[in-house]
């Protein structure tokens, strides 16, 4: 027996390791396939579903199984896509998409938010009558899909709103922190969308966000409230911006649709929330998130969009930041209404005040403790830091005893604003200036700092380093003087607005508008501070940050103030409306400026213009489409069948004998692009360049007849109009003309000419950009 033993345990610690090492293969077998596990939305050919299912989410399932045994469908869709989507291997998704019925496999994308005294700057303080907050607003219901909500805000206070309207079919779902208890007849929906992110990124952590509608992080909260927010007097940030705040509609309704998560927002979750807002019967959807550029039918907001315009929903999205660039615009398909960012009125000026006594221009949202009155030594940041990007104030790069009771001036770029100043201050720094670089020039962004500090621009800057340098004892404060009213000129466009042209289809001039979208204040989560940072302590009711962000709520409010007095309207009509009465020039004519270079603004800036919402509500005539128009757009672009059916959820065939052209979409501005002659050495080039573009107005006024006139920069290009008049005898007449533009001078590459066509009747002005751009 003594001897057996020796043999027992080995047998034993034999069967052990093969244990352990079966183990060991299995969880790396199954480490394994899920690291090479992708999110694919599936695009079904509904139509090609065999006659042994009696249910599409049967067929869905089946096709899946027969490629995979483990996968399975996170969401299936029914509006936006026919289709469903799922994680799995490269070899499983090649396998499927040669399955029949399959259209396409999308690969899951992540979108980002576009973030960086509102309603009197547009006018909605005028006479009731000009703008209607009757019942029928509270009507309309305003879908926003962003990072949830914070119901508590006063922003979504019922008191006086009606009974929520019959045609609502959504709800409010329970989750962390939120049960349906937390709707009111103001916020009438609160849903939540995380399969998709927890496919790709692991479950939320529940100590960290909330798993519900609940939003921790307060972009939803603002864009939500600038939307359609109740009013709510004596409302302010710190005492800044202190007045009435409210919403672009307060008497519309919100339903909120969580997407955005603190990874980010992913395709197939914003999916499921449109198909959704769809069922749920919203009139009006708000996104301000985008993502990077792809074809119509790869881009999951610009397929889900396509689905609610075919239902009456306008699609309201931000244009991005990522402006002055150009060619950086987002979101360009021609049924969204895509928006980029103007100024306001309105300032927050904190002077920098230096020992010599010249002073510079800033702004700031600092409200804490002061200063002390008297100058304190001044030190750049680079010279305060052995890291060769220690001009940036990141964190760890400031030398202590170099900053020590000093204002640091920091460099703007990489880090947040916001966080270079709790780099500061964590140094033992009084105060902070901010300086732009040349990536931001001259524009300024208010924040609510942590410590005494403020914005200035890139040429004051540039100074403010020149007096560091050259005297031997700098030295300022910051004077902080509050809100400042009638800031002139206003709106400018913002530099970080992204820019056309549009790069998928330059025949599609984008942006369609701007709107206000710096220094805006909106309600905010109680669950963040206003810089967002984790060492924020401080809590607000109301908020003021910038961004497209901002400005495409602008834009979906008033959206829902025109679908209230006009029910009968299409998306399409909507837009025209807001396009064709915006504004492109001040009361003394100059045209509106861009603060990225101080110099006007063009079409590929600010679209068709600043909205105006009071002429937007009686535009005369409007440029109206249906799901027709943009499917012969979709020839225009010769997209395939298998293309158009995974972006349409139709089987359409365009018609070979059919001439389609993009230059005849009935859009209510002029895109045109002119080829550069290839010929050695320059010169002239020979003939006439000639291209025309059919246009079809409805009168949605009293009967009248509008003249047209053409205004062009320069003299490179011949505009002409037929007919010159159009005469509309009744509601709803229809009549078309033609623009023909031609050229016999040829243009080096990359040249650009503006200008602009108008329609009026001595009462209405119906104007539409022109932007030409010779390649």
């Amino acid at each position: 027996m003594e001897k057996k033993m020796p043999l027992m345990k080995s047998i034993v610690l034999i069967l052990v390791v093969l244990r352990l090492l079966s183990q060991a293969s299995v969880a790396l077998t199954q480490k394994k396939n899920n690291v090479q596990k992708t999110t694919f939305i599936v695009h079904m050919a509904k139509s090609q579903m065999p006659a042994g299912f009696d249910d599409h989410t049967h067929w869905y399932d089946s096709s899946l199984k027969s490629v995979s045994d483990s996968a399975e469908m996170i969401y299936t869709y029914t509006n936006v896509v026919h289709g469903f989507s799922t994680r799995l291997t490269v070899e499983e998704a090649r396998l499927l998409e040669n399955q029949p019925g399959i259209l396409s496999l999308l690969p899951e994308a992540k979108y980002e938010l576009h973030t960086t005294r509102t309603p009197e700057f547009l006018g909605l303080d005028q006479s009731a009558d000009l703008v209607p907050e009757s019942d029928s607003v509270g009507e309309v219901i305003v879908g926003v899909l962003d990072t949830g909500v914070w119901p508590e805000s006063k922003s979504f206070d019922d008191t006086g709103l009606g009974s929520v309207p019959s045609t609502w079919k959504g709800k409010c779902e329970s989750g962390t922190n939120f049960t349906p208890a937390n709707c009111n007849r103001k916020l009438i929906g609160a849903r939540f969308f995380s399969r998709g992110y927890e496919a790709t990124m692991g479950p939320i952590d529940e100590s960290k966000e909330s798993k519900s509608p609940r939003d921790d992080d307060g972009h939803g909260t603002h864009t939500a409230s600038t939307a359609a927010g109740s009013v709510v007097t004596n409302a302010s940030l710190f005492g800044y911006a202190a007045g009435t705040a409210r919403g672009m509609a307060t008497r519309a309704r919100v339903a909120v649709y969580k997407v955005c998560w603190i990874g980010g927002c992913f395709s197939s979750d914003i999916l499921a929330a449109m198909d959704k807002a769809i069922d749920d019967n919203v009139n009006v959807l708000s996104l301000s998130l985008g993502g990077g550029m792809s074809d119509y039918y790869r881009d999951s907001v610009a397929i889900g969009a396509f689905a609610a315009m075919e239902k009456g929903i306008l699609v309201s999205c931000s244009a991005g930041n990522a402006g002055p660039s150009p060619y950086s615009i987002s979101n360009v398909a021609p049924w969204i209404t895509t928006v980029g960012a103007g100024t306001l009125d309105r300032d927050f000026p904190a002077v920098v005040s230096l020992g010599n006594g010249l002073n510079y221009s800033g702004v700031s949202l600092y409200r804490g403790e002061s200063l002390p009155n008297k100058m304190l030594p001044f030190v750049y940041a680079g010279n305060a830091s052995n890291a060769t990007s220690g001009n940036l104030c990141m964190a760890g790069m400031l030398i202590p005893e170099k900053v020590n009771g000093k204002i640091v001036l920091c460099d703007r770029g990489v880090n947040p604003r916001v966080q270079k100043g709790a780099v500061v201050k964590a140094a033992g720094g009084a105060g902070m200036v901010l300086t732009n670089t040349a990536a931001n020039g001259e524009e300024l962004v208010a924040d609510a700092h942590l410590l005494p500090a403020t914005t200035v621009g890139q040429k004051s800057g540039n100074a403010l380093k020149t007096y560091i340098s050259t005297d031997p004892n700098p030295t300022v404060t910051i004077l902080f003087q509050g809100t400042k009213l009638g800031i002139s000129p206003s709106p400018v466009v913002a530099a970080f607005s992204s820019r056309g042209p549009n790069s998928f289809t330059p025949e599609i001039l984008k942006p369609d508008v701007i709107a206000p979208g710096v220094n805006i204040i909106a309600g905010w989560s109680g669950l963040v501070g206003p810089t967002g940072l984790a060492d924020d302590n401080r809590r607000v009711g109301f908020n003021i940050i910038s961004g497209t962000s901002m400005s495409c709520p602008h834009v979906s409010g008033l959206a829902a103030l025109l679908k209230a007095a006009h029910p009968e309207w299409s998306p399409a009509a909507v837009k025209s409306a807001l396009m064709t009465t915006a504004y492109t020039a001040y009361k003394n004519g100059e045209t509106l400026q861009d603060i990225a270079t101080g110099k006007p603004s063009t079409a590929f800036d600010h679209g068709a213009g600043h909205v105006d919402p009071v002429s937007a509500l009686d535009p005369g005539l409007v440029y109206d489409l249906d799901v027709g128009d943009y499917l012969g757009f979709l020839c225009a672009l010769n997209y395939t069948e298998s293309q158009i059916n995974t972006l349409t959820r139709r089987n359409l065939t365009c018609d070979q004998t059919k001439k389609y052209s993009l230059a005849d979409l009935n859009y209510p501005s002029f895109s045109v692009t002119l080829q550069s002659p290839q010929i050695s050495g320059g010169g002239g080039g020979g003939g006439s360049t000639v291209v025309k573009y059919s246009r079809t107005l409805t009168n949605v006024g009293a009967p009248a007849t509008y003249k047209a006139s053409v205004s062009l920069q320069s003299e490179s290009v011949k505009v002409s109009v037929e007919p010159e008049s159009l005469s509309f005898a009744q509601l709803n007449d229809k009549k078309s003309y033609t623009v023909t533009f031609t050229t016999g001078r040829s243009m080096p590459s990359n040249t650009l000419d503006f200008g602009r066509i108008e329609w009026s009747d001595g009462k209405h002005v119906v104007g539409s950009p022109i932007a030409i751009s010779w390649t």
